[in-house]
């Protein structure tokens, strides 16, 4: 192995380690001690990639904002599927959606805001068009689409918890009530 791919091994690890550690117990309780140790590398290694808990922090959740962006990708003009994605891939991946939530909040003005941009100028754009109701304010549409697309992540035992009451415990229901909450709330704007 070259120096250059040990190097690269080691920061693997630790960015691997640290995800975990990261989405166990966020960025206040995550330990620098165990993150080095379940990359089986030294601290002071540690410090020689990351010169702190939030720079690797901001690096790590700066993947993931990136994974999310590429697995989900936002159609504004197809709103109740965008938030089907989003739903399906936090579903998948709850550590994931633990992670992303401890940025929010501990950290302001974290690598999410261009992020946020872009998706708002999405949408205007989509209002502007025609493809969606321009009485919203898009900032608006955005929260209330992400609150919805997430509402299972962190909860599926509800659907246990209420037993014999829900229609359907499948994951599936989850998924479809969903879509169609968010078709509800976002049709697309009728031409006139």
């Amino acid at each position: 192995m070259t120096p250059s791919a040990a190097a690269d091994s080691t920061r693997d690890r630790i960015v691997t380690a640290a995800r975990a550690e990261f989405a166990r117990y966020g960025i206040a309780g995550a330990r620098i001690t165990r993150i080095a140790k379940a990359a089986r590398t030294s601290t002071e290694r540690l410090y020689a990639y990351f010169r702190s808990k939030e720079e690797l922090y901001g690096f790590v959740a700066g993947q993931e904002l990136a994974a999310v962006s590429e697995a989900t990708r936002l159609d504004a003009t197809d709103l109740p599927e965008y938030a089907g994605r989003v739903h399906d891939y936090f579903t998948r991946h709850p550590d994931r959606y633990r992670l992303m939530s401890w940025g929010r909040l501990e950290l302001a003005g974290d690598a999410t805001h261009e992020t946020i941009r872009r998706k708002v100028g999405q949408l205007r754009e989509a209002q502007e068009a025609g493809h969606l109701d321009p009485a919203w304010d898009p900032i608006d549409v955005l929260v209330l689409l992400n609150q919805i697309a997430t509402a299972w992540p962190g909860q599926l035992d509800l659907v246990d918890a209420a037993g014999d009451n829900v229609r359907d415990p499948s994951p599936e229901a989850r998924r479809a009530a969903v879509v169609a909450a968010v078709q509800r709330l976002f049709p697309a704007a009728t031409e006139k």
